[in-house]
């Protein structure tokens, strides 16, 4: 077997195997309590409806979003666990700036897209300045300002939002017309629309892909992740890109509730979805920061997420259960693949142990 179809064997075998831990373990649990197994499992692997297709469709849209924020930052071995505190005040900035009006059409939905990036990047900047210079960790600054931002997004709401007429509530003014996308119908016979910045997500993965790729910054960054030493020593200015990776991980955490709110919520309130960028740290390890992997894994995430009611309708079975089913499969994805990852280590030694065995007995044969 030639090593690029063994290191493919290995690669497909790690999902595989995750897939498998997780049907077995979440077998188990419904057995223990009590619950049918063979109806569960069915149900979650029925067809469906249209309607519901095109709900796991915009999720993952926006699943897949956060995941690529998460992703950038585990790219330089940074834990950016702000992006959900990034993605709401973004948003907000968004959504505030977007209500005015103050540009027409479409111009309006792009500039609004640019402030959220603008203020996600800095919102993050923030924690990689506090790194760079003073050494805090990632992760609690983070921390700290997602707290930070959920209190500031609250006063602003109650500063400059409306209450709607009838509503205890506060939100920001309703976008203009012009500036509400109808969708796209790409589910035959769905009653609802695909977030015509599904566009929005394509463009973003294969941006992804190209600067990590096929740039010197992404070199820079894929280096200095690997090995901070030899990043240094090959000329890598190390504290710029930690700022800058977590710079660009808050801009793209500013995209992610643009789908949803041109497609649908139309402004800032309680339609805001909390625990995005929680979710979008394990749909970037599923998906192995890929932006093709992490695609998929925003695809099941979703799917298992919204096939929760059906459980409870059809099945007589708590939606808890698909947290168990996430939470199994986060963990059998990490451990299949350290195992994969270790089983092809020892296939490599003993291929080059064999190797150097082979030159030895040939050079004893000339001697």
């Amino acid at each position: 077997m030639t090593r690029g179809a063994r290191r493919l064997g290995l690669v497909l075998a790690a999902p595989l195997l995750a897939v498998l831990v997780a049907f077995v373990v979440t077998s188990l649990v419904l057995l223990a309590v009590g619950d049918p197994v063979g109806q569960v499992w069915s149900t979650l692997l029925s067809e469906p409806s249209p309607r519901t297709i095109v709900n796991i469709l915009n999720s993952s849209v926006t699943y897949y979003v956060s995941a690529v924020a998460v992703a950038i930052g585990f790219k330089m071995k940074l834990f950016n666990i702000g992006v959900d505190g990034q993605y709401r005040i973004a948003t907000f900035a968004a959504a505030l700036f977007a209500g005015q009006a103050w540009l027409p059409g479409m111009l309006n939905v792009v500039v609004a897209m640019l402030v959220a990036m603008f203020v996600g990047g800095f919102w993050a900047g923030i924690a990689g300045y506090l790194k760079v210079t003073r050494g805090v960790s990632e992760v609690i600054s983070t921390i700290m300002l997602n707290a930070i931002s959920l209190g500031l997004v609250g006063w602003a709401l109650r500063s400059w939002g409306e209450r709607p007429e009838g509503s205890n509530t506060r939100q920001t003014t309703d976008i203009p017309l012009s500036n509400q996308l109808e969708g796209l119908p790409l589910v035959p016979d769905a009653t609802n629309r695909v977030y015509t910045l599904v566009v929005l997500a394509v463009l973003l993965g294969v941006a992804y892909w190209f600067v990590l790729s096929r740039t010197r910054f992404g070199f820079d960054v894929r280096a200095t992740g690997e090995s901070e030493s030899a990043a240094v020593a090959s000329g890598v200015k190390v504290g710029r890109m930690v700022a800058l990776a977590m710079v660009a991980s808050g801009a793209v955490a500013g995209l992610i509730g643009m789908p949803a709110f041109f497609g649908a919520d139309h402004n800032y309130g309680l339609n805001i979805q909390s625990g995005v960028g929680f979710v979008g740290i394990g749909v970037a390890l599923l998906g192995r920061n890929h932006p093709v992997g992490i695609a998929f894994a925003a695809l099941l995430w979703s799917w298992l997420e919204k096939s929760s009611d059906a459980l409870q309708l059809q099945a007589d079975v708590s939606p808890a259960l698909v947290y168990i089913i996430q939470g199994v499969i986060l963990l059998a994805v990490v451990i299949a693949y350290e195992v994969v990852a270790r089983t092809e280590r020892q296939l490599e030694q003993r291929q080059v142990a064999r190797q150097l065995d082979v030159g030895s007995a040939r050079e004893g044969a000339r001697a």
